[in-house]
């Protein structure tokens, strides 16, 4: 648990621990294993502590997957147009990691939009899509986390990046 405590995941780590039979192991963890490995016990701590009420308030088997390889790509570069493995924009990276997770999703943060189940605020759950309304169209798409962040590519001269959802205007959808 410890280890989920400290921010820094750009450094490698050693993580010790003690296995059912007694020994001793040590575990080499990258920045990128750090960041998976802290959203995986984030959306499960989600889920056994207040679990599910309903149907509609679980996660779907692929968002949570989704979620996951999105963290995995933690640091990319935003590149317009980009749909990974090394590069992203917004919805090649949400693109991507549903594609990865089992789930085909269209190209732009728009066609997302449209093609996805839509859902209230209340009843988001990691893995699903996050929108950012520009005018009368859809500007952007993350994919949420939980406790109300987003992995997403920001722009242009930014990297994909864990982050606070920052607009009280964003629409939530899910690709189930």
């Amino acid at each position: 648990m410890e280890l989920f405590l400290h921010r820094n995941a750009e450094v490698s780590r050693l993580h010790s621990f003690t296995t059912e039979d007694g020994k001793r192991s040590t575990v080499h963890l990258t920045g990128r294993r750090i960041a998976t490995a802290f959203t995986t016990f984030l959306i499960l701590s989600l889920i056994g502590v207040t679990g599910p009420i309903s149907e509609a308030e679980a996660a779907s088997p692929y968002g949570i997957k989704a979620v996951a390889i999105a963290a995995s790509k933690r640091g990319a570069p935003y590149v317009f147009g980009a749909t990974g493995p090394r590069a992203f924009d917004c919805s090649g990276l949400t693109l991507y990691a549903f594609r990865r997770a089992g789930r085909a999703l269209p190209r732009t943060a728009e066609e997302q939009y449209r093609r996805t189940h839509h859902i209230s605020r209340v009843h988001r759950a990691p893995g699903d899509l996050v929108f950012f309304p520009t005018g009368a169209s859809i500007g952007h798409v993350g994919i949420y986390a939980g406790h109300d962040r987003i992995w997403h590519a920001p722009r242009p001269g930014t990297r994909v990046r864990l982050e606070r959802i920052w607009s009280g205007k964003a629409r939530y959808s899910r690709a189930n």
